[in-house]
């Protein structure tokens, strides 16, 4: 199930990354999704920056069948592989997210460039259920559950920008 979303944010696309970057905006994002517990990290190599969280999300908000799959929490893990900025502060990116113990995988691409009131962020992805006859029903499950945390991370972001101007 393809996963598109666009964050319009009103600041440089340097200023966009410097947050996304930072421990503390990853770990109030993690919060502001729900999560009972998680851990973050940001570490630069290279040229590249690696943001990893995992959150233990609670899994009532999906379908029963879905439940007796995962149990009451879910471990989700979210990775962002950043590479270099452009001349212009765009940057190009990848997104992975996991959850453990069940086959279900988001990959996809991140960028970050000028336009809009400042920068936009374009999260593209592929969302598959690998789980035979109901990896559909899956999908159609998690989605918005995604979808919701994109949603958060572009008003946290919103919030955090304001107040740092």
């Amino acid at each position: 199930m393809k996963i598109s979303a666009i964050i319009d944010y009103t600041a440089t696309p340097h200023e966009v990354f410097v947050m996304l970057a930072d421990e503390e905006f990853q770990n109030r994002k993690c919060k502001a999704t729900g999560a009972l517990q998680h851990t973050v990290s940001v570490t630069t190599k290279d040229e590249r920056t690696i943001l990893v969280s995992t959150r233990d999300l609670p899994s009532d908000r999906f379908p029963h069948f879905v439940k007796s799959m995962v149990g009451d929490t879910l471990k989700v893990t979210e990775t962002q592989d950043w590479g270099p900025s452009g001349a212009d502060g765009a940057r190009h990116g990848t997104l992975t997210v996991d959850i453990a113990g069940a086959p279900v995988h988001l990959h996809g691409t991140l960028a970050l460039v000028p336009g809009g009131p400042g920068t936009v962020e374009t999260i593209e992805g592929d969302l598959k259920a690998r789980i035979p006859f109901l990896g559909g029903k899956v999908e159609e499950a998690a989605a918005p559950a995604v979808q919701s945390a994109i949603r958060v991370e572009g008003e946290i972001g919103q919030t955090w920008l304001a107040a740092r101007k």
